[in-house]
């Protein structure tokens, strides 16, 4: 028997099962958004009044951070409450990749079942998309959506070199329920509107247990194909089309949370899995057309975006949560928060146990969540890494960007990382460069050709 399922099974031979009075916990996952791509965080061009009404009901989060620039690393952190290098999953899973999430993670969803959670995966997934690594494996009753992103079908041609063979093509998109495949290839501009009905219906579903569901929306990963009632809608491009299809998702969650009665009972979360595209791909606007033609003069407040880890624009996202009554309305939280806190939170609000057999990254943020005036971070540092290479260090409001030559900005002055400080403050720089050192130990650094001391493996076929 796994480690895994002998540490779930003794809990759940010897603990409380859940009950209707326990909270419902929606995680709104978007896909590539920039941080100040919604209204309630400063975007003039694009419309978002649902996710704006969180935020008015709720609290914003102004350090949040993606643990990753990409995809694939940020869920596996957010989903295990473990930096990705931890894991074992830093980098893109592609349709031809042969690992996925270790069965011997202990996920969210695993955790509150045992608390007698339903739990539900509807999007994307990529943490795997062989039948051991998708979602029922990792303790979700219900997956309906796609394995990988939505531009990983066989139109991409640039990965043919990689595989050694020039005729390599990635197979048609699958939509998948459970392990089974339902379409191929999946029609991608429908389905924002069918995950919104599987949303609406898994909630309907269990309207009388408590329920726990991970909507990771495709629609603002390019390309950007939404349905036809979205086209021309914003003023910031078919990127802001896909926005405002995104809000309109969120606003079917909200109404059917108010028509059951489950708003005050419901913990709604939003975030993004990495900041916006910023440059051109050639390769896919060949592909896709305008459908992923990036706005390279779309003007962004962090520097640079997607794909690079270290500037603040590659995984400082916007987040916002809402519990009416729990979470204060119209507040702001601007202490250092991580995707992976989500894991040891959602737990914690569920009471539900941690492990204790392994590191776990992630921290409870309730006193924050909850409006505490005296809380502050639970992290003295965020490492911030590109695969497995330590790019920078956040400490505070100082952040030091490592390169040919470490650059130290002060964030709370300079957001947009635009002056460098490390001839004016050696010692702080020293201070993070120290810190930078402990993050070498515990999850290596490829730059300085280190492993570090607590990486465990991925899952492999």
């Amino acid at each position: 028997m796994r480690w895994r399922q002998l540490w779930l099974y003794f809990f759940l031979a010897f603990s409380i099962p859940g009950h209707s009075g326990s909270p419902n916990i929606i995680h709104i996952i978007c896909d590539d958004v920039g941080y100040d791509d919604l209204s309630c965080f400063g975007a003039k061009d694009i419309h978002t009044p649902n996710v704006d009404r969180l935020a008015a009901e709720g609290m914003r989060f102004t350090s949040f951070y993606a643990p990753s620039p990409v995809c694939t690393p940020t869920r596996a952190a957010i989903l295990t409450g473990c930096y990705a290098p931890r894991v074992g999953l830093p980098t893109v899973l592609f349709p031809f990749s042969r690992e996925g999430l270790n069965s011997n993670e202990v996920t969210i969803a695993e955790l509150l079942k045992t608390r007698g959670y339903a739990t539900a995966v509807i999007g994307k997934w990529h943490l795997g998309h062989h039948p051991q690594f998708l979602p029922p494996s990792h303790g979700f009753d219900l997956f309906f959506g796609i394995p990988y992103p939505n531009d990983h079908g066989p139109e991409r041609l640039g990965h043919a070199k990689s595989q050694g063979d020039p005729n390599f093509r990635f197979p048609p998109i699958p939509l998948v329920r459970g392990t089974n495949i339902v379409e191929t290839p999946a029609q991608l501009a429908g389905l924002p509107e069918r995950f919104a009905s599987e949303a609406i219906q898994f909630i309907e579903d269990n309207k009388e247990r408590p329920f726990y569901l991970h909507l990771a929306n495709i629609e603002t990963h390019t390309p950007w194909l939404v349905p036809a009632q979205f086209h021309y809608k914003s003023k910031a491009g078919v990127y802001g089309d896909a926005v405002q299809c995104l809000d309109w998702l969120v606003g079917e969650v909200m109404k059917t949370l108010d028509r059951l009665g489950l708003t005050t009972n419901t913990l709604v979360v939003f975030t993004s899995d990495n900041g916006p595209l910023v440059k051109r791909y050639p390769e896919l606007e060949g592909i896709y057309g305008h459908a992923a033609a990036v706005q390279t003069n779309r003007v962004h407040l962090l520097r640079d975006g997607k794909y690079q880890a270290a500037y603040e624009g590659g995984t400082r996202v916007a987040a916002i949560m809402r519990w009416p009554g729990k979470v204060p309305a119209g507040s702001v939280c601007n202490e250092i928060v991580v995707g992976f806190d989500l894991f040891t939170t959602f737990a914690k609000v569920a009471d539900a146990p941690i492990p204790n057999d392994r590191i776990i990254d992630g921290k409870d943020i309730r006193p924050l969540m909850f409006g505490d005036k005296s809380a502050k971070s639970p992290h003295s540092a965020f490492y911030y890494y590109q695969g497995y290479q330590l790019a920078a260090v956040r400490a505070g409001k100082w952040k030091v960007v490592f390169g040919s030559s470490p650059a130290l900005f002060d964030l709370e002055a300079d957001i947009g990382e635009t002056t460098n400080l490390a001839k004016q403050h050696p010692d702080i720089a020293d201070k993070l460069k120290a810190i930078a050192d402990q993050a070498r130990a515990d999850l290596g650094d490829a730059r300085q050709k280190l492993t570090g001391q607590n990486r465990r493996p991925a899952g492999k076929l």
